[in-house]
């Protein structure tokens, strides 16, 4: 029942963590295009003000911890210890509320209720375990830390119980086995119990005891397998040993010069860790192969130890999902994706090899070429390895596709603001916070104004770097939607005597509902936080100006955001975000491709200035299809380790990864590595990698068909938003897919409809001069 929606996190649903997908997000590099100006529309008072508030930033924030208004305006939540206390009358609430849905069967009108209340229990437990994980995650406090800390862990503890409850699984079947029962259910309330269902099923639900005891062992054994392979892929390994002499000639006119010295100085050779900026400038920057190949071994190759932690963990994940009668874990995982089966995630990925393979295999011949001429040989075509990939097409940082002048962060904002209000009617408001209400000064609050529903939700963005921070960019779901005013908590039943303990649950709940002007319905309002790691503004550097891929990281996180504000789910299970993982970034890359157009690029100029493309060609980045095809085949390797195959005795992750790397790979397998023990995503993404290409495909092809030609039409984006963003996962993605590109092939979304995506052109870099 657990929901969790922190996007660049593993995804598992009900009573489990869920959320999005790759924290690692491919690049996109600039094309050619015609010379042409776009259209302006200048900036309002407000949108300027929007853009004052991140660039001349004010505190905030109250230096006590003991103040008189709680995170996120809720009253209790004023220090830690209230944190505590909203856990324990958490329990008691849950605890009577789950014992009024295994007394269901005793009348008809409780069982037509047991969705709605799973759903309702799966909320009061969310909710809290939501705002604790961002506590743990953004709080600068070690005793608020510890607090959250304490209510993740019980509440997590509860809801391992309900996940294997034999007796909350009899009730829903008995909901599920009535046809005059499943007939009154809502399509969206369908959807939410088949959630429920699914995950009970793959819970051991069924089996005999002793069975359910070994999946509970082997889920055990599972996630602490996981932890040792992550601390394994996070540790440094050893270094690989470079002669002073092999330094000779480094491209790198910066670091390169300072080794150089070094090494001539000491005479001695330099220990490069993986890893390093030494390990990264030699690979770009090293002429001579010899040190280029050293680093590139010290860098994949690993311990007999970490391997088999991986193998282990393959092997446990194989053994959990035979247990409850599935082939393979990715059987398992893939039972309520968009692919369906591992088949499909199969057909998929085929389509899309075959049609990258040409492109990335011309690139490589590129690279051939430039080997060639830097070695000064006779011999045609030399053979590029691994470690010469970096070096003849070193990695270049996204750039915008046109010239645009210091993006600061307001002017961001501002920018995002315009597109949403011409796209949705929805802008950004910035409004003051009270004492206590967010965790630290660098925290905006930012009101999602619909411009005929008023307010629909909250962001509070994060984005300062600070020490303490968890890094990276994330989404986190806070709260999400959910109707409130049909939940019947009377029948709940508390006990007077025990009514005292659980006030402070409810008032936490109340300060959650809301009504909308015009309608009667009262519904939970999203809340959600962006956390990122930008650079804070000073007075003397004054603000904070982004890099592009930041600015990309920004959109991306806001298609999530609105993800989670338009989906106006009545059940929490469903809400925005919390959809099929394979589904559920495809909004967020979308808002990448808005960042493609010269009109929406109009927007980030307050003044109405017109934006001119550059004319002339741009050096088309041969090493963009390599890049694409390599992320394929991670792709297909998750795949092999969640096959049936993991099982048998000869079983060996390196030959495998070798095996797929000399027949259908680019580069030649280099014996003594094994990549795969650094592929970390193998933890959290176990047979849904494919899911972020997936996703490309599809989100290319939508900007490509739907928005490219004018992408701030307001019909199209009300179009986008009543068809995808506002059913959550109410709805089959297939049939939100198909209707929205006219594309009736699809709904059924079965294997054609697989090769299909997989025959799409995967475009980061869509602009208007290659649409076709």
């Amino acid at each position: 029942m657990l929901s969790r929606n922190v996007l660049s996190s593993p995804a598992n649903r009900v009573f489990r963590f869920r959320g999005c997908l790759f924290a690692k997000k491919e690049v996109t590099r600039p094309r050619t295009y015609a010379s042409a100006s776009t259209r302006t529309i200048p900036a309002s008072v407000e949108d300027k003000a929007l853009a004052t508030i991140f660039d001349r930033p004010k505190s905030t924030f109250g230096s006590s911890s003991f103040s008189t208004t709680g995170l996120f305006g809720h009253r209790t939540l004023t220090h830690p210890g209230a944190l505590v206390a909203l856990t324990d009358a958490t329990l008691i609430r849950a605890q009577l509320l789950t014992d009024r849905i295994l007394r269901a069967r005793e009348s008809r009108e409780e069982l037509l209720a047991v969705v709605k209340n799973l759903d309702r229990l799966s909320d009061l437990l969310c909710g809290v375990i939501d705002l604790a994980e961002l506590v743990q995650n953004a709080h600068p406090e070690r005793l608020w830390i510890e607090a959250a800390n304490f209510a993740h862990e019980k509440l997590c503890n509860f809801m391992n119980v309900l996940n294997t409850h034999t007796g909350l699984y009899a009730v829903l079947k008995a909901v599920l086995t009535d046809p005059t029962i499943v007939e009154t259910l809502t399509p969206e309330a369908h959807a939410t119990a088949l959630i429920f269902w699914r995950d009970f099923e793959n819970s051991a639900i069924n089996l005999p005891p002793d069975q359910r005891e070994r999946f509970v062992s082997l889920s055990s054994d599972i996630l602490v397998l996981g932890r040792k392979f992550l601390q394994g892929v996070s540790s440094p390994g050893p270094p690989a040993a470079i002669k002073p002499s092999e330094l000779v000639g480094l491209k790198d006119q910066g670091m390169g010069v300072r080794l150089q010295l070094q090494a001539r100085f000491t005479q001695r050779d330099l220990l490069v860790y993986p890893g390093s900026l030494q390990a990264q400038m030699i690979m770009r920057s090293a002429p001579a192969e010899e040190p280029r190949r050293r680093v590139y071994i010290a860098s994949n190759s690993s311990t007999p130890e970490q391997i088999d932690a991986l193998e282990r963990l393959l092997r446990a994940r194989a053994e959990l999902a035979q247990l409850v009668g599935k082939p393979s874990f990715a059987h398992m995982a893939l039972d309520d994706k968009m692919a369906k089966s591992p088949g499909n995630v199969a057909h998929f990925l085929d389509a899309l090899m075959d049609h990258t393979r040409p492109a990335a295999r011309s690139a490589l011949r590129a690279l051939s070429i430039r080997k060639q001429t830097h070695l000064n040989t006779q011999e045609r075509f030399p053979i590029v390895h691994a470690w010469d990939r970096d070096f003849y097409c070193p990695p270049e940082p996204p750039a915008p596709p046109i010239a645009l002048p210091p993006l600061t962060l307001g002017t961001v904002f501002m920018g995002l603001s315009r597109l949403l209000r011409h796209l949705y009617g929805i802008s950004l408001r910035p409004v003051g916070v009270t004492s206590g209400e967010v965790w630290h000064s660098d925290v905006t609050k930012l009101e999602v104004v619909d411009e005929q529903k008023g307010v629909i939700g909250w962001v509070y963005a994060d984005l300062f770097a600070r020490r303490g921070k968890a890094s990276g960019a994330a989404h986190y779901t806070v709260r999400c939607s959910r109707r409130t005013d049909n939940d019947d908590e009377a029948g709940d039943h508390i006990d007077p005597e025990t009514e005292h303990l659980v006030t402070v649950s409810r008032e936490f709940e109340a300060v959650k509902r809301h009504t909308l002007p015009g309608q009667d319905d009262v519904y939970q309002l999203p809340l959600v936080v962006l956390v990122c790691e930008f650079a804070r503004p000073t007075a003397a550097q004054g603000p904070t100006v982004l890099q592009w891929h930041e600015v990309m990281t920004l959109f991306h996180e806001m298609g999530h955001a609105m993800h989670s504000m338009i989906g106006r789910t009545e059940y929490q299970n469903v809400s925005g975000t919390r959809c099929a993982t394979d589904f559920v970034e495809l909004p967020s890359i979308l808002m990448e491709h808005f960042l493609n157009s010269p009109t929406v690029l109009s927007l980030f100029d307050a003044d109405g200035n017109s934006i001119t493309r550059q004319s002339g060609n741009h050096h088309e980045d041969p090493c963009h299809s390599i890049d694409t095809y390599s992320q394929i085949l991670l792709a297909a390797i998750d795949q092999v380790y969640h096959s049936p195959g993991v099982v048998d005795a000869g079983f060996d992750s390196t030959a495998e990864l070798a095996r797929l790397h000399n027949t259908r790979g680019l580069f030649p397998h280099v014996p003594g590595t094994s990549f795969q023990t650094h592929f970390g995503h193998l933890v959290g993404y176990a047979a849904t990698y494919y899911s972020y290409l997936f996703d490309r495909a599809i989100a290319s092809r939508v900007w490509r068909n739907v928005f490219s030609e004018d992408p701030l039409n307001r019909e199209t984006g009300e179009k986008y938003k009543r068809e995808v963003l506002s059913y959550g996962g109410g709805k089959d993605p297939w049939k939100m897919v198909s209707t929205l590109l006219s594309a009736p092939q699809l709904e059924s979304g079965d294997a054609e409809a697989m090769r299909e995506v997989g025959r799409w052109r995967i475009e980061d870099e869509v602009g208007l001069s290659d649409r076709h």
